[in-house]
């Protein structure tokens, strides 16, 4: 049994903000225990950072946060939380592996996964010239040629909100599912063209970016940038409602918008919570935490003292 003051569970954008916060206090013992996956692990150029004006992948955004993370003194392990529950007034976690932790305090930051279809070329796009979220990268297609890969009413539903980005927008059904005559009637009013077609390749040039899409009868399609939204996302709320915390019905976990608890010693930050899934905001987010698990810490050592005497 390893004990901390805080374990933050997920190592993406929110855990790792968190656990630099909580590292420059220089009082506490914080792990962060992380899978190495998540939604930052695709993301090839963020392009609404402050401070990176020509864009930062993922992957280098999330080596900077660990660097700056474990030079605070901030603990890391790779694994994967499967369990939590209560022991008392301390909280125990166990690993995949067989490992259990136990801490006063937790920060669950495990967000969510985005349900991507197994499309030859597609992976290699993402976050770099085809793209999830409209608040973060509608910019990136302002009058571009654009195609979006999606499913039924989740893609109808994201072509609407892209329109007002392009006048040139192919939506492609990808998965061939129903889309209610009224979103048909409305596509059709915003002038985005519709396909009912399976997708076999997203093509493009040497350095990533997309060229187009080719689909099964081999029919070729060029875009300039893409865009996804296939719905199902799966949403990792399994570990706060072990620990008590409310569950929306979209299984995004409720918290205290001010101090982000969810339940008693256990927060949340980033996608996982009820809110825009924006990188900045996830960042917000984990300080904010942090700063609450800090003052919670600090109360539970000065009454551990109080009554040592």
């Amino acid at each position: 049994m390893q004990n901390y003051d805080c374990i933050i569970v997920g190592g993406g954008i929110a855990g790792l903000q968190a656990a630099i916060q909580l590292g420059r206090y220089s009082t506490h013992r914080v792990l962060v225990i992380d899978a190495g996956e998540g939604r930052s692990t695709l993301c090839r150029t963020y392009h609404n950072i402050l401070g990176y004006p020509d864009g930062i992948s993922g992957e280098e955004l999330r080596a900077k946060g660990r660097m700056q993370a474990e030079r605070t003194g901030v603990e890391f392990q790779k694994g994967r939380v499967i369990e939590a529950k209560r022991k008392g007034e301390r909280i125990q976690l166990t690993g995949d592996n067989g490992m259990t932790f136990e801490t006063s305090t937790v920060l669950l930051a495990t967000g969510l996964s985005d349900r991507i279809p197994d499309i030859q070329g597609l992976n290699p796009t993402l976050g770099k010239t085809v793209y999830v979220c409209p608040d973060c990268d509608g910019y990136e297609i302002q009058d571009r040629k654009t195609v979006l890969l999606g499913s039924g009413e989740a893609g109808a539903n994201m072509a609407l909100v892209l329109i007002k980005r392009t006048n040139d927008l192919l939506y492609v059904n990808h998965e061939h599912k129903q889309i209610s005559a009224e979103l048909h009637r409305r596509m059709k009013e915003e002038g985005i063209r519709y396909l009912e077609a399976t997708v076999q390749e997203v093509q493009q040039s040497e350095d990533g970016y997309i060229t187009g899409i080719l689909t099964d009868d081999g029919q070729m399609y060029e875009s300039e940038r893409g865009f996804i939204a296939f719905g199902g996302n799966r949403v990792h709320y399994e570990l706060a409602e072990q620990l008590g915390a409310e569950i929306a019905d979209n299984r995004h976990v409720k918290a205290d918008p001010r101090t982000m608890i969810a339940a008693p010693n256990v927060w949340i930050a980033g996608d996982l919570g009820v809110h825009a899934e924006q990188a900045t905001v996830a960042m917000g987010e984990g300080a904010i935490a942090a700063i609450w698990i800090h003052k919670e810490l600090q109360r539970i050592a000065k009454e551990s003292k109080v009554s040592q005497f």
